[in-house]
Parts: C-alpha cells; sequence; structure tokens
C-alpha cells in the first residue's frame, strides 16, 4: 500500500508502527458555527480511509478531537449572550449529526479539548522543562527558532516563517514566529487554573495533549484539510517532537484539497458558503460522498449543482444495477465473473494512495460491462457479483441501504403493477408509477423484471 507523505512531498510504502494497527487522528471542527462543505470533503475521505483500512485486515483506532474553547466560541457566545460551553454544546451536537448523516461512523471517538486541560497543562510544563517555551505577561509562547525542524512539513525555512509572521504581532513575545501554548485570563473569559494563573490552551497544543494521552508520542496517521499544515500541523509536530526526542510526530501526514464553489474560493465575504446540512436537504448522503471522492483527494475539487446531478445519476445508476442483480432467480447463464480477482483488482487501485477516482471509475467500467450480459448471469453469479458492491460500498457507502425497507409491501405494489401492464391496463400501471414517484420511490421495467429504489 502506498501513501502520499506530506512530510518530504513523496509517496511511501505504508509500514505500521504495530503490526495490524493503525493509529489515525484528524483534526475535527472548532464548534462555534455549521459545519460546510469543506468540512464535509475531508471527513468522507478519512472514513473512507478508516473503512478501506479496515475491510483490508487492520485494526484501526481513530480519534478525533474537537475544539470547542477557543476565541471564536468566546466571540460567538458574547455576540448571542450566551456561555462558551452553550455554543460549543450546540455546534457540537449539531455536527454529531451532520456525521451521522453523511454516513461517516467509522470515528472511535471524538476527544472534547476542554477534558484535557490537565494533560495539556502537563505537556506544557514539559515543553518549559525541555526549554522550549517561555512565560510573559499575556501567556506562554513556544520559541520557534529553537526547534530545527519547524517548516519542514510546509517546505519552509525560518526566514520565510518570519517574514509572513512581521506586522501581525500583537501578543507580548519574543519572536513573530513564535506561537502560543496558554492563554492567561483576559475580565470575562472562562479560565481553568494552572502554574501561570488563571487562562486556557492555545489552538496547537489541544491535539498533541489529546494524542498523547491515546497513542503516546508517535502514531501513524495525522490528516486534516491542508490548509491546517501551516501553522497548525507544523506546531504539533514542534511540541510533541521537542519532549519526545523522536524523529516523527506522526509517520504519515495526509491532506484533502480545498473545495471551490463555481471555481471560486468559498468564503463568507463571497457569500458562497454553503453548509452540508443544506446539501443533504436537496440530496442523499450518498451522492454527496460519491461527488466528493470522485476526485484526487489532494486536489482542489469544484462543487456546483451540475456536479451534484452528474453525481446523483450515476449513484442512482449504480443502485438501479444493484437492485437488478438482487432480483436474478435464473439458474441459467454462463457468463464468468471471478469475484476475488475483481476485489484483488479494486484493493490495487486503492492501494495506490486511495485512489478513489480510479476505484470509481473502474466500478463503473465494472457495472457497465455486466448490463450488457445480463441476460446471461445466473444466480450465482449474481451472488457473487452482489459480494463485489457490498464490497466496495463497505468503505464507499454510496448504496441507498434503506431501498429495501417493506420489501414484501413492494413486492405486492409491483406484482399488482406488473399484472396491470399484462391486462394492457397502462392507466392503472401508470397511476401507480406516478404515485409512488410522489413518494420518492422510483421503478424501472427491464424486460419481465422491474427494480425498484427510494430517493430522500
Amino acid at each position: 500500500m502506498i501513501i502520499h507523505n506530506t512530510l518530504g512531498q513523496k509517496d511511501e510504502n505504508f509500514k505500521t508502527i504495530h503490526q495490524g494497527r493503525v493509529n489515525m487522528f484528524v483534526c475535527g471542527p472548532t464548534v462555534y458555527d455549521h459545519s460546510h462543505i469543506g468540512h464535509a470533503r475531508t471527513n468522507i475521505l478519512f472514513d473512507v480511509m478508516a473503512k478501506y483500512l479496515r475491510a483490508r485486515g487492520y485494526s484501526v483506532f481513530y480519534l478525533q478531537n474537537i475544539t470547542d474553547i477557543d476565541d471564536k466560541i468566546i466571540n460567538r457566545a458574547n455576540e448571542g449572550d450566551k456561555s462558551y460551553k452553550e455554543v460549543s454544546d450546540y455546534y457540537f451536537h449539531e455536527y454529531l449529526n451532520v456525521m451521522q448523516n453523511l454516513r461517516v461512523n467509522s470515528i472511535n471517538y471524538y476527544a472534547r479539548a476542554s477534558l484535557y486541560v490537565d494533560e495539556i497543562i502537563d505537556q506544557i510544563k514539559r515543553i518549559m522543562d525541555h526549554g522550549y517555551a517561555y512565560e510573559t505577561d499575556d501567556g506562554i509562547y513556544f520559541e520557534v527558532k529553537k526547534f530545527t525542524d519547524y517548516g519542514k512539513l510546509s517546505n519552509q525555512n525560518l526566514e520565510m516563517i518570519k517574514e509572513n509572521a512581521r506586522g501581525t504581532i500583537k501578543e507580548n513575545k519574543k519572536n513573530p514566529e513564535d506561537f502560543v501554548l496558554w492563554k492567561k485570563m483576559k475580565p470575562g473569559e472562562p479560565y481553568w487554573e494552572s502554574p501561570w494563573g488563571k487562562g486556557r490552551p492555545g489552538w496547537h497544543i489541544e491535539d498533541t495533549a489529546i494524542t498523547e494521552a491515546y497513542f503516546g508520542s508517535e502514531y501513524d496517521i495525522h490528516g486534516g484539510g491542508n490548509d491546517l499544515i501551516f501553522p497548525h500541523h507544523e506546531a504539533e509536530i514542534a511540541q510533541m517532537r521537542s519532549i519526545s526526542g523522536k524523529k516523527y510526530l506522526a509517520r504519515y501526514w495526509v491532506h484533502t484539497g480545498m473545495v471551490n464553489i463555481n471555481k471560486e474560493k468559498m468564503s463568507k465575504s463571497l457569500k458562497n458558503f454553503i453548509q452540508t446540512k443544506d446539501i443533504l436537504k436537496a440530496y442523499r448522503a450518498e451522492v454527496l460522498r460519491f461527488a466528493l471522492i470522485n476526485s484526487n483527494y489532494n486536489t482542489v475539487i469544484d462543487y456546483s449543482e451540475q456536479l451534484m446531478k452528474d453525481s446523483n445519476d450515476a449513484v442512482d445508476r449504480i443502485n438501479i444495477f444493484y437492485n437488478k442483480i438482487l432480483k436474478i432467480e435464473s439458474k441459467s447463464g454462463n457468463y464468468p465473473v471471478n469475484k476475488d480477482q475483481v476485489i484483488e483488482h479494486f484493493n490495487n487501485i486503492m492501494d495506490n494512495n486511495f485512489d478513489t477516482r480510479g476505484l470509481i471509475r473502474e466500478f463503473l467500467a465494472f457495472i457497465s460491462e455486466i448490463n450488457k450480459n445480463i441476460e446471461n448471469i445466473s444466480l450465482d453469479t449474481a451472488t457473487e457479483i452482489g459480494k463485489i458492491v457490498d464490497y466496495v460500498d463497505s468503505f464507499l457507502n454510496i448504496i441507498y441501504k434503506n431501498d429495501r425497507n417493506n420489501t414484501n409491501v413492494m413486492d405486492i405494489i409491483i406484482d399488482v403493477r406488473n399484472k396491470a401492464r399484462a391486462d394492457k391496463n397502462y392507466q392503472l400501471s401508470d397511476y401507480i408509477r406516478k404515485k409512488l414517484q410522489e413518494n420518492n420511490i422510483y421503478i424501472e421495467d427491464n424486460g419481465e423484471q422491474t427494480v425498484w429504489w427510494v430517493k430522500d
């Protein structure tokens, strides 16, 4: 298996620290606002990745943090005359609901930063003891120039980082590139007691305190959007390695590309900021999943209505095919399908840096080939084909799982309609089709066989 590692910008053979086990951490959201399509792309990609690794036999512990104390949360709370906890609780539970609706269910644990303040304080103490941090009137800061590998993940040198940081210094710190580990309390802010007085964590330290609590000082995969590479992930590396003395924090760094909206960068100022929950009102989760994984995950993707319509058509075609295969009962037919060989082919594609785009292309070609020979497919072969689709869907999740609810009732309705067609009572058969469609149930006649599916 090959993974493209942002650290070093090269493809590498995947080798776990512990045989057969994968510890994977992905940066979660700061819960002060609604989840947007950029979050959806990252979450769907790493959901596919975790599920695929499990399908390949790995034991995966997938951890995601939740930043539930932050300047943005405090500001939102002040705007609405609420506590920071009311704001973070509301948006955290909304986020969980969106994740469930997206069929993102591979995450083992969501770690809320506010529950790890003891671990954060302990980690800051050790960073200071190792000589990498200092105290000022307004907080504790990491002294970047003392960590010589700072900038390697983002491929920047310290002079570039200093230049970019100039003119932005508001804190009382030694150098423009230094970043905050602990913020001393300002009037009206939430706080925790610490050796440096009342205050709260900086953003970067939350993640390394959480990952160290679960994985230790080094683990296999760290993921997130590529907008987090600098400074967030760069800072994480500096924090953990400054006290561990190890060569790595994470062995493999995997980053998703950004989402543009109709070829423009998504931005609240441009009023093209799309919330995930709004997309899910118009399209099924399976369609959005397809749209966001039918591309190389580390490239920029352009979201548009045309993309969603094309994805909807493709997902419908896959589901019609799947339901057609499930209906095959013929004992005859000699078209050969080698399940193990097909799955191995699909695995080889996914093993090349989780190439979901390549997999979907080959999967659709496979479906097209079977459709051409559908009259020559036996029940035994159809069963094998169904297993292939089930395997692919075990990590892509693009099959409409509720299509077979109330199957017995639908079988009766289909039987009545087929009888009306046989009796040439087309008025009744068309009426049944129309009423089903009004209730989001769609049917397709293929010779003597009728398949159906549900569209929410």
